[in-house]
């Protein structure tokens, strides 16, 4: 299949996830650094056979969704009602394409082979869903142990579930009944069509509950590998000042001179980041040949940096920095270093260190010509086979 096919993945995220603890909704919660929803769209995006992948959000996720989502070119989301069946009647009835693909924002990981299963049974049903054996002894709640349930008529479903979509958009237009359907699939059998099974995955594992959210970054941390990465930089002083240094503004008669605003410190950091996730350097992304950059701030670089290996499924886990310099002094501004670099990588404080150190009057340093930083980042990231 090729991204010319009439398939749209519709993700419904228009939940509130109270069940998962306090925090945002759980589809904004993060998982190995990348938020829930953000694992499923790219799960989606991953795909072929898809062309586009529409969001349903709820009524005040704008801001959560566009902070999920950034970096991403998405159609604008569209906003979900009270019931989840009102999320997706309003979102399948902007879809164009000839299948759609619904999917539940809270199950982020979404096996390749599931969606080509999926697919290829739409052409003997209107709608087809995914599910999984029961393997557990099954039997009715009351005072006592009730009586057991044969498991081998009943099966556990999932999502993306696939349906043509103008059989659908016909299903939720006739449904009369005010109870909240179970699902689509139940919506589209009460017209009269058939659902066909197709094998399902653990993977598509619904997060529920705080348990889950753990399982899931178990799932992710297992098929990782830690990295190191380096980073060295150096700039020289002039002009007035203030010295940019991680992110800081700290006064002292002279700045650096640079294409950007010569923040040593973040270009060091920025550096170590693109190394360990083997993504070049920062003059590959950001070139001092390109005027765009002239004077920039460099929390745009060590951003860019992290958003990188966040998207690809990466985590960092600490950030150690070191500036060499006779002055300005780094010690009063430290905590403040630390705090606005924490803040940028999305870090706890304890996770980013900094340290200053002089070279005892040696070299340009020590003459005072100007600052060198060099910065070690520990990551994590899928191993690439």
């Amino acid at each position: 299949m090729s991204r010319d096919s009439h398939i749209t993945a519709l993700v419904v995220a228009a939940g509130s996830g109270s069940r998962a603890g306090d925090g945002p909704p759980k589809q904004y919660r993060t998982i190995a650094g990348k938020s829930v929803l953000a694992h499923a769209v790219d799960s989606l995006l991953a795909h072929p056979g898809i062309a586009q992948v529409q969001v349903v959000i709820g009524q005040d996720h704008g801001d959560l969704y566009e902070r999920a989502m950034a970096g991403r070119s998405l159609p604008p989301p569209i906003i979900g009602g009270a019931q989840r069946r009102h999320s997706v009647r309003a979102g399948i009835e902007s879809v164009r394409s000839e299948y759609v693909l619904v999917h539940d924002a809270a199950r982020p990981f979404v096996p390749e082979e599931v969606i080509d299963r999926l697919v290829k049974a739409l052409d003997r049903c209107h709608g087809a869903v995914p599910v999984l054996s029961v393997v557990d002894t099954l039997a009715r709640k009351e005072d006592v142990l009730g009586d057991t349930i044969d498991r081998s008529t009943i099966v556990r479903v999932q999502t993306p579930q696939a349906f043509r979509t103008d059989s659908l958009i016909q299903a939720h237009r006739n449904w009369q009944d005010q109870r909240e359907a179970t699902d689509d699939a139940q919506m589209l059998r009460a017209i009269g069509h058939d659902v066909a099974l197709v094998a399902g995955d653990p993977l598509l594992e619904k997060l529920t509950y705080e348990a889950d959210f753990k399982l899931a970054a178990a799932r992710l941390a297992a098929g990782m590998i830690s990295r190191t990465g380096m980073g060295f930089d150096v700039h020289a002083f002039g002009g007035t000042g203030p010295v940019w240094l991680g992110g800081v503004a700290i006064p002292h008669e002279r700045g650096l001179a640079g294409h950007s605003d010569a923040d040593v410190a973040l270009h060091a950091l920025t550096d170590a980041l693109l190394g360990a996730a083997a993504l070049g350097d920062i003059g590959d992304h950001f070139p001092p040949s390109n005027p765009q950059w002239k004077g920039a701030p460099s929390r745009l670089f060590l951003e860019h940096a992290a958003a990188l290996i966040r998207d690809s499924g990466g985590v960092i886990d600490h950030v150690d920095l070191t500036i060499i310099c006779e002055a300005p002094k780094i010690g009063p501004h430290r905590l403040a270093i630390r705090s606005t670099i924490a803040e940028l990588l999305r870090l706890p404080l304890t996770r980013v260190s900094v340290k200053a150190t002089t070279t005892e009057r040696l070299g340009f340093t020590g003459r005072t010509e100007g600052i060198a930083a060099q910065a070690v980042a520990t990551i994590r990231m899928k191993d690439a086979e």
